[in-house]
């Protein structure tokens, strides 16, 4: 691997801009894009979907714990494997008591979720020294609904966003190709309103690489990271408000 050039302080200087302004152009996109999610329509969940965690049975609702908004991390774990995929469990061992304090303040539930069988499940866990909610959707539709198992012997085939046919046309075969069933990652988040459960939002492939904070993950909700600061303000307003202003 090639180190970077090594050039004079001034000129380190003068690049380093020209590279900010990219930075600050790709912030202000990236708010924009954040914002325009915010926005998305919404689904409301009419089916009764059952999972099972550590105490029993438990439903879609019950994954939001009491809070408002739940995110579900769709694990790549089938029934018959030994093993969870090794990038999902590079993934959650990121998952830090930190991490579900800071998205539990803002009303969010984060949740694991994989087809294989809990015994299986609390067994990996174990091993791996994980405490985070991880739960079982074995036997339920949950997966193929959510286009994380493939099967069409199930459900129609679809991966995000794309059939086969048109994963084919846009050069992406190799996405929904494979021995049935085919486990896929991806994340889906969902809004409580009321007894009423609705999907907002999901993610799958390299759309997973858009989380790593608790502001990241809650970038994908409905609600956003909820600060006052969020907000388009005046300078002196958000001055006056206590409310800090960064240089965007």
């Amino acid at each position: 691997m090639s180190l970077p050039e090594v050039v004079s302080r001034q000129e380190w200087v003068a690049a380093r801009k020209e590279l900010l302004a990219k930075e600050k152009e790709l912030t202000r996109a990236r708010d924009a894009l954040n914002a325009e999610r915010r926005r998305l329509p919404m689904v409301e969940i009419d089916k009764d979907y059952l999972f099972e965690g550590p105490d029993g049975k438990v439903t879609l609702a019950d994954l939001f714990e009491g809070r408002g908004q739940l995110i579900v991390y769709h694990f790549m774990f089938g029934p018959d494997w030994d093993e969870g995929c090794p990038s999902c469990t590079a993934g959650c061992d990121e998952i830090s008591a930190g991490l579900l304090n800071h998205l539990h303040a803002r009303d969010t539930s984060l949740v694991v979720v994989a087809r294989a069988p809990l015994p299986k499940i609390s067994a990996y866990q174990a091993a791996r020294g994980w405490d985070f909610p991880f739960c079982s959707a074995y036997g339920s539709d949950f997966n193929y609904d959510f286009h994380v198992t493939l099967d069409e012997s199930v459900a129609p085939v679809e991966y995000n966003y794309r059939n086969l046919e048109e994963h084919k046309r846009a050069g992406t075969p190799g996405a929904v190709e494979g021995e049935r069933p085919l486990e896929r990652p991806g994340y889906s988040c969902f809004l409580r309103h009321g007894d009423r459960v609705h999907h907002t939002y999901s993610t799958y492939a390299r759309g997973c690489e858009m989380t790593g904070g608790s502001y990241y993950f809650l970038d994908l909700t409905a609600l956003g990271r909820q600060e006052d600061w969020e907000e388009p303000k005046g300078r002196a307003e958000s001055v006056r408000a206590g409310i800090p202003v960064f240089e965007d």
